[in-house]
């Protein structure tokens, strides 16, 4: 929670306005683009630090001739002078050079920017091996790269019968997505894996024990190619403040007793350093703030920004809420929440008198008429064993000649929430479910998520099915769209139907399995597994066949103690079968239900689309791999996937290094995001990049997603269930854009709790080892992928027990040598070759900061002090 004020040289401002040193929103020295502009004498009056905004009049001319350009703000969270907006023309992001240039935009805000000369823009320092020309600080993977719910494991190595196990309760979304469930992300490009290098044989440096890895280049950007320059910008003017303007961070005292300010204003100094420092009133402040200000040092508050003068290095604001002790898990789970602006408040009574009042509720007698009735038929639902919220059910019957008639039956949320109603309006605002280590902030009342919507068993639910005729190799023969009643006659857990499957010809016990329906028996429901397993695996094939690409990244699940909520361990993700089953069924009722609503409605149609990946950023990895004897064909989704999944053996190295490079790929991934077809013209547009299919939409998970709940009134609408919808384009343009902000904003929240929670874990039950792979190589630091954990550290030369350390560059391969002080001094010094792909042990510790954990070599030779190195790596490495 602490910021870095040992190194700062602060001066205390004498007004709230026009505070005069140079500073960055933390009290940090700006950037030197920004001392050089304002290096002039400031006495007399007080001068503006940032410039005026643009009139709206002119962004809007400059961007329709071309002079300006729009895109979402990302800082760098490590680096929090360097922030980056897209490039329109997909390649290397434009950059944005310190605190004044980002002129009061905040992380996430839409901007407008205006590029300065080219002798202005940023010199890229290949020398340097130091990531810093992209902005890759947070997983935008789409969903569709990644897999299904997934499931629950048992926790090795640690307690043998944990209290709780948290599974994931994603949706079949988290096909596409990549989560990065660390708080120590590595955030900086591509730039550090030294693709830029121009060949002189060996190069070396004897690198001073400093841990800022850069390197100056004086040198005349005009004499230099355009590879070697970084389009640069400034802010002109905000479009959106799509940040929350609140921050988690804690009270200080100013450090000017004497000033004027002193008696008015406290500093809130925020946790997320990209947030500016921001003055807030003395009387919002606890009363004994002021004598007792050490009382409050380990204490969150939320502080909201109100106001950022043009004159002033800090923001002006107010305390919203004092949260608790910084470290615990709910007042950060709170600022968390916060931050990222999710509505976790209770329901108000407006929304839930639009719920049925008379309970128990049942189907009304005239809605089995208007429905296909599916009551009888075998159907079930495959989740995690502690879901709640069951979206989506399915169900397997053979036919003559071999053919199957399989269905996808999805929750009917829509019944239930009336358009334009209060319910309506809040869902449509919170747009997604938030799923945290520990608990879900729902997007519907509980009532509905796991009552009247969820497909609990044995209880007629009102659904909308996508029913087929397929072959047992998956091909389409018939497809039938419609409102219909099921009656599940069971709620498998995944492990309930792996085991099923892993079991084709034996008979699983009663006890091992749910409840299942009188009418059914275990064994119809067992054939009817293997037989969507079979028929999934066909379609899976196909689709790779097809060119769809994916990147399994490592992810984390706790075990969490059931009365201190604090977690006991963790564990990796294992994506098994029954996870490929649903995932692929989920997929081709989203494709078909796409391919419906298109063709029905063309201009109006809510559908998602993938972007092809940051050109430059890709390309820049081909180099490095060319570079490091791994060819990689990236023309395509499929070629990528191809190279990506062709064998590299099935050793402990070569699965690592596999890990590794899909984590590498992952970087240049844009969002998958959700649009109106009537806004964008060209349909090459449409595309999904990873799924390499040209009209794709979310319809499966409408319990906790309101585009999906969008999706199924359009639907209802093609099939003559409903009238017509009159929404111009641009309107629904507004809702996708809505709901793509949420959505990420809910992605981010995930991945900062699992960052959390494994924080706390380190702290509680560190230190922690693990075999890690080298992802960089810098000067005085290299970056790896922590395998056990899926965390991805930077370890720092000077923080370890070496008597020297050697960077060179062997050809275009950088390479670390560490000299290790011998611990006996009668032996000899062990020397230790860090390059890219090298395995290594290191340590997970807690530091005295709150909430902060590094990671250290382990001396080569050391043995393991844990007793969690008895598991088999290879468990953890699984496809």
């Amino acid at each position: 929670m602490s910021h870095p004020d040992g190194r700062l040289n602060l001066r205390p401002p004498g007004t709230l306005k026009g505070v005069s040193s140079v500073l960055g929103p933390h009290g940090v020295g700006a950037s030197p683009g920004e001392k050089k502009s304002r290096n002039k004498s400031t006495r007399g009056k007080r001068k503006s630090i940032f410039e005026t905004y643009m009139s709206k009049e002119d962004v809007s001319e400059g961007l329709k001739r071309g002079m300006l350009i729009q895109g979402v703000l990302r800082i760098n969270p490590k680096k929090f002078h360097e922030a980056f907006i897209p490039s329109p023309d997909g390649d290397r992001d434009i950059f944005i050079d310190g605190v004044v240039a980002r002129n009061r935009a905040l992380n996430g805000d839409l901007v407008v920017v205006k590029l300065l000369p080219e002798e202005q823009w940023k010199l890229i320092k290949p020398e340097s091996n130091d990531k810093d020309t992209e902005a890759a600080d947070e997983s935008d993977l789409p969903e569709e790269l990644c897999g299904h719910h997934l499931p629950q494991q048992s926790l090795k190595g640690y307690n043998d019968s944990p209290d709780v196990i948290i599974e994931a309760q994603f949706d079949d979304s988290d096909i596409e997505d990549k989560h990065n469930t660390t708080q120590d992300v590595l955030i900086d490009g591509v730039k550090n894996l030294s693709v830029c290098v121009p060949d002189k044989g060996n190069t070396s440096s004897s690198a001073p024990v400093l841990k800022d890895d850069s390197t100056s280049m004086l040198q005349d950007p005009r004499t230099l190619s355009e590879k070697s320059l970084q389009k640069s910008a400034k802010v002109v003017y905000i479009l959106e403040k799509k940040h929350s303007r609140a921050a988690t961070g804690v009270l200080k005292l100013l450090a000017d007793k004497n000033s004027e300010l002193f008696r008015k204003y406290a500093l809130f100094s925020p946790s997320d350093h990209r947030v500016p420092r921001i003055y807030v009133p003395l009387k919002d402040c606890p009363q004994d703030f002021v004598t007792r200000p050490k009382d409050y040092a380990n204490t969150l508050f939320i502080c909201r920004i109100v106001d950022w003068k043009e004159d002033s290095n800090f923001a002006l604001g107010q305390l919203a809420k004092s949260l608790g002790q910084a470290g615990e898990i709910e007042p950060e789970t709170e600022g968390i929440l916060t931050e990222y602006g999710v509505d976790f408040s209770d329901f108000s009574s407006d929304v839930l008198e639009c719920l049925p009042q008379s309970l128990p509720w049942t189907i009304p007698p005239e809605e089995f008429s208007r429905r296909r009735d599916l009551r009888k038929d075998c159907i079930f639902t495959i989740d995690p064993s502690t879901a709640r919220d069951l979206d989506d059910a399915l169900s397997c019957r053979p036919l003559a000649e071999g053919t199957f008639e399989v269905g996808v039956h999805i929750a009917d949320v829509s019944y239930f929430i009336p358009e334009g109603s209060h319910l309506d309006k809040v869902a449509a605002e919170r747009a997604t479910s938030v799923y945290l280590v520990q608990k879900v902030v729902p997007m519907l009342p509980r009532m509905l998520c796991e009552e009247l919507c969820s497909l609990n068993p044995m209880t007629d639910k009102l659904t909308f099915s996508v029913i087929w005729t397929l072959t047992p190799e998956g091909k389409i023969l018939e497809e039938w769209f419609g409102r219909t009643v099921i009656r599940s006659c069971t709620k498998l857990s995944y492990e309930h139907a792996q085991s099923m499957i892993e079991s084709p010809t034996e008979t699983i016990p009663e006890k091992q399995l749910p409840p299942i329906s009188p009418e059914h028996s275990s064994e119809e429901v067992h054939q009817a597994v293997l037989n969507l397993h079979r028929i999934a695996r066909h379609l899976r094939q196909q689709r790779f066949v097809d060119g769809a690409l994916r990147l399994d990244q490592l992810k984390l699940a706790f075990t969490l103690d059931h009365e201190t909520g604090l977690p006991q361990g963790c564990h990796i993700y294992e994506y098994r079968d029954s996870n490929k089953l649903v995932e692929e069924f989920m997929l081709l009722a989203n494709m078909a239900v796409a391919h419906k609503v298109y063709r029905t409605f063309p201009e109006q149609a809510l559908l998602r689309r993938h972007p092809p990946p940051q050109t430059k950023m890709l390309n820049d990895l081909v180099e490095f791999c060319n570079q490091m004897g791994l060819p990689m064909d990236v023309s395509s989704a499929g070629a990528l996937n191809k190279s990506l999944t062709k064998t590299f053996g099935d050793d402990k190295y070569s699965l690592a290094r596999k890990e590794v490079l899909t984590n590498m790929y992952s970087r240049p991934m844009q969002m998958a995001l959700y649009f109106c077809s009537g806004v964008l013209q060209d349909q090459a547009q449409f595309q999904h990049y990873a799924l390499n299919v040209p009209l794709y939409t979310h319809f499966t998970s409408p319990i906790r997603r309101f585009a999906d709940v969008m999706v199924h009134r359009l639907l209802a609408a093609a099939l003559g269930y409903r009238e017509r919808s009159d929404t111009e384009p641009d309107v629904l343009q507004k809702k996708a854009d809505h709901c793509n902000d949420r959505r990420m904003a809910s992605k981010r929240v995930q991945e900062l709790s699992i960052g959390l929670f494994f924080a706390i874990l380190v702290k509680e039950s560190g230190p922690l080892e693990s075999e890690a792979m080298v992802m960089g190589v810098l000067n005085q630091a290299f970056d790896v992928l922590v395998l056990r954990y899926g965390v991805q550290k930077r370890i720092y030369c000077n923080a370890l027990a070496l008597r020297s350390y050697h960077f060179q560059k062997v050809g275009k391969k950088p390479e670390l040598t560490l000299v290790w002080e011998p611990e006996d001094p009668e032996q000899e010094p062990t020397q230790q070759i860090i390059t890219i792909f090298s395995l290594v042990e290191v340590v997970l510790r807690a530091e005295a900061a709150v909430l902060k954990y590094s990671a250290t070599l382990k001396r080569p030779g050391a043995q393991s002090s844990l007793g969690l190195e008895e598991e088999d790596p290879d468990d953890e490495l699984e496809d």
